[in-house]
């Protein structure tokens, strides 16, 4: 299963949604800009998207709630390392209160990784991030068994993009 992101104006990507309405896709509004993500085992509608392929996923993507995009750079040489970490997670974040979805993506066209995670709303995933399972999932970060403290494994620093997904009544 591949995944298929792409930017632009809220308007402009809901013209794109309307017009492949049997495709797969949610539209989400950020502050700077708008996405469009679109799930297929085929190929893209989009142009020029940003393109990844599905290692890890749990819940059907929704249209509605709140997204976290997490962005992580990683080396060819991480690759392996991250992704088994991701493959072996306890997948405790499943059973927080307000989860929809998670979809860990591994780059087709790029070196960054993206952990896409859905909730019914900012205080959901705010909760999450205050959780015993959170810090469970994280425990070893800052730790000499943490893939951050790792060499060779990052290419980058990570960065978090957020946005709402208004509901298709909206």
């Amino acid at each position: 299963m591949n995944v298929y992101i792409t930017s632009g104006t809220y308007d402009f990507l809901k013209t794109i949604k309307k017009k492949h309405a049997g495709e797969k896709m949610v539209l989400m509004d950020g502050t700077e800009s708008a996405a469009l993500v679109h799930e297929t085992n085929g190929k893209s509608v989009f142009e020029s998207p940003r393109r990844y392929e599905i290692v890890d996923a749990a819940g059907d993507m929704a249209e509605r709630g709140y997204a976290v995009l997490n962005n992580i750079p990683v080396t060819d040489e991480g690759r392996p390392l991250f992704e088994h970490r991701f493959k072996n997670r306890a997948g405790a974040i499943e059973n927080e209160p307000g989860f929809i979805a998670i979809r860990v993506l591994r780059p087709l066209n790029s070196d960054t990784y993206v952990i896409f995670t859905q909730w019914e709303d900012v205080k959901a995933f705010e909760n999450w991030k205050t959780s015993d399972a959170y810090s469970q999932a994280h425990k070893k970060r800052g730790t000499e068994e943490g893939l951050d403290k790792r060499p060779n494994i990052f290419s980058g620093p990570s960065y978090l993009t957020t946005y709402t997904i208004p509901s298709e009544d909206q």
